[in-house]
């Protein structure tokens, strides 16, 4: 969890707060000299009006100014959470970020030294010069590869490739029918914004209301996890228009909408991806993912295992594959401190891990049990 205020932000306080007395300060001697203080004649002890004023606008402002410049921070922050939910496309940062947001403010604020004196215009305006070159260093420092992206290419360098999860994704029926996108979702593993175009929601729509039970059930249930993913934590779940009226299919309107927006499709269609990987769209791709996070070994597969100790039923050999996933091999005990060869039977994940089941390639075809109770992993 990133902290609220960390140690730049600290001084940068005490900044802020000093520039509100110095602020004060001015007001107060200004203000003395509006009620008709006289310098040098005595109001408050030594003190002349003038210095009365000085004190207690300054005392004023430093009492007040920490709260003041804690609560501008803290909206900063609020702020910065805030964009680290926008693409780096819909932000208008530069390399340059806090000298730009700096000489930005300068140019609006100047025009203060024609309605106030210098004395109350300098400090006022270096408090605000002071939080846009905050906000916009923060802005800079956020969206680092678009700032790349925005301003390399245009001195003739090439820029940093964003990965497709800081884009914008675009969600297709598939992904939506499927299901399983809520769960990766709730995993951390798909953050930010999530785009729904309307011809998406369109084709649930059809399918929902359609007279087979099957596209029916198909239809509700991408529904369903649309309206579910819009109360999960962490996403941003956004209907956006159908921006390629011209296109007839579907998919080709999620392939302009993606090209348009430089955003990234979410898909579970094989064929879309390929098509819009052709085109030049940054895919992700769930099935590829679920590929990617198979079992090492599948029921039917034949593996070599040293078998080091024996299982805690009887006749069981233990072993364990390269990554560490252990191997429960029936009537083995006899091979344990040698190589096998097994050929699995079944393959259980845990809360702890991944099982493995086999049986010696050498044992009879009919006699494929295993035991599944009483294992441990010591």
């Amino acid at each position: 969890m990133r902290p609220h205020l960390s140690r730049v932000p600290s001084v940068a306080t005490e900044l802020l707060r000093l520039f509100l007395m110095l602020f004060g300060a001015a007001l107060g001697y200004t203000s003395a000299g509006n009620l008709g203080a006289q310098s040098g004649r005595p109001m408050l002890g030594i003190l002349d009006g003038y210095a009365v004023g000085v004190v207690v606008g300054a005392g004023l402002f430093y009492s007040f100014g920490g709260v003041i410049a804690r609560q501008v921070l803290r909206s900063l922050d609020k702020g910065e959470r805030r964009l680290d939910r926008l693409s780096p496309d819909e932000v208008v940062a530069g390399a340059f970020g806090g000298f730009a947001a700096l000489l930005a403010a300068a140019a609006l604020t100047w025009p203060i030294f024609l309605l106030l004196r210098a004395i109350i215009a300098v400090p006022l305006m270096l408090f605000v010069v002071l939080v846009a070159a905050l906000f916009g260093f923060r802005v800079a420092r956020t969206r680092r590869h678009a700032v790349l992206d925005q301003f390399t290419p245009r001195q003739g360098l090439s820029g940093r490739t964003r990965p497709a999860s800081s884009l914008s994704r675009v969600i297709d029926t598939s992904v939506a029918i499927d299901g399983r996108v809520i769960d990766v979702v709730r995993a951390g593993f798909i953050p930010g914004r999530l785009l729904v175009p309307t011809p998406v929601l369109d084709e649930l729509q059809g399918l929902a209301d359609a007279g087979d039970l099957l596209r029916r059930s198909k239809g509700r249930r991408g529904l369903e996890v649309l309206e579910t993913l819009q109360t999960e934590p962490g996403v941003e779940l956004v209907t956006i228009p159908d921006e390629a009226p011209g296109v007839a299919e579907v998919d080709a309107k999620l392939i302009r909408i993606c090209l348009d927006r430089n955003a990234a499709l979410l898909t579970l269609d094989t064929n879309l991806a390929k098509v819009a990987g052709l085109a030049g769209v940054r895919v992700m791709n769930l099935h590829a993912l679920a590929l990617a996070l198979r079992p090492p070994v599948v029921v039917g597969d034949e593996v070599n295992v040293l078998l080091t100790r024996a299982g805690k039923e009887p006749g069981q050999g233990v072993g364990y594959l390269d990554d560490g996933t252990m191997v429960v091999v029936e009537d083995a005990r006899a091979h344990v401190g040698n190589d096998a060869k097994v050929q699995v039977t079944s393959v259980l994940t845990t809360a702890n891990g991944r099982l493995v089941f086999a049986r010696l390639a050498t044992a009879p075809a009919n006699d494929r049990g295993h035991v599944a109770s009483g294992l441990d992993r010591n």
